[in-house]
């Protein structure tokens, strides 16, 4: 069976953490944040982990 290949997209955008979950960045943080609140703009500053879900897909796209 050949080997399974990583979706690169997906790569450069998830990380996987030390327990195992996979994280994200936030949305609508890129462009018109001029026009945001601050508390708004705070809000989205971290990462965040994927949706029990979604994480069984984004895993297969990582390859893992």
């Amino acid at each position: 069976m050949p080997k399974m290949k990583t979706h690169r997209t997906s790569a450069k955008r998830f990380k996987i953490t030390g327990s195992g979950k996979v994280s994200r960045r936030q949305a609508n943080r890129h462009h018109g944040n001029e026009r945001m609140s601050e508390k708004r703009l705070r809000r989205l500053k971290g990462d965040e982990l994927v949706s029990k879900a979604d994480e069984k897909r984004v895993k297969r796209m990582l390859g893992i």
